[in-house]
This record gives C-alpha cells, structure tokens and sequence, in this order.
C-alpha cells in the first residue's frame, strides 16, 4: 500500500511539474534573468505550492497519527549548521546553471541529454558530499 501511494503521489508531483513547466530548463533559468528576460511564472508555481503545504500540514497535524504509518517523523533540530548552509548554497548554483532542480529533473529525465548530465552531476555529488562525510567522521576522535 506505501508503494502505490507514493507512486501515485509521485505521479501527481511528476504531471504538475509537467503541467507547470518547471521541467522546461529555459523556463526556470528565464526567472533568475531579472535584468533579462525574466519570467515570473516560478514564483507562481512556488507560491501555489506553499500554499497547497501549508494546507495540508494544518489538515494532517491534526490526525493523531499518521494514515501509512505508526508516527509522525519530524525534524528534531533547529540550528543551522555549515552543512545545511553549503548544501543550500551548492544546491542554489547547480539549480541556477542547470535550470533542473532534482524534483523537476526527474519527469523529464528521459527527454535528452542535457537532464542526463545533470543527473549524473547530482549523483555524482552525492556520491562525493557521503565520501567527504564519511572521510569527515572518521577523522573525529569520539568524545568520551
């Protein structure tokens, strides 16, 4: 039952990022192009989600637990750390040179090259941010 509902909740994601446009490099590279040709519409397709979120939260904190599983798992911490910060920043520029985030990239993963190497960037990335991570942990002395 999880599965077909996140395939199906992937599905609604995959066809509004269609629908929106958002799966169009161009598009999302054309709102960053303030003093050019910018487009507006992302902030649109932003606000609209956050909107949808913010409904949606306020309907499912209300439900004692969750409907597919046995609690809710939320987020404990609330500083930010240089991790969070360098992943942001890192994200924020592959977005802005590529025009994929990876929510819009995999829709139209199929459709050339262009979102192939940006998945093999983003993989790629991945792959090195958990090796610098482990390399990082392993080097710490443990507390006592």
């Amino acid at each position: 039952m999880r599965f077909l509902t996140a395939f199906a909740f992937g599905i609604v994601f995959g066809c509004g990022i269609l629908i929106s446009g958002m799966g169009n490099p161009a598009k999302v590279l054309n709102f960053f192009d303030i003093a050019g040709t910018w487009d507006p519409s992302l902030a649109f397709v932003m606000g609209g989600a956050l909107l949808v979120t913010a409904i949606g939260y306020r309907l499912v904190f209300r439900m004692n637990q969750p409907v597919l599983a046995q609690a809710f798992t939320l987020p404990t911490r609330t500083d930010l750390d240089l991790k969070l910060v360098g992943g942001s920043a890192v994200f924020g520029i592959g977005w802005g040179l590529s025009g994929f985030c990876p929510g819009g990239l995999i829709p139209v993963i199929g459709l050339g090259t262009d979102p192939l190497i940006t998945a093999f960037a983003i993989a790629a990335g991945i792959v090195t941010a958990r090796w610098m991570m482990a390399q990082t942990y392993r080097d710490t002395p443990a507390k006592a």
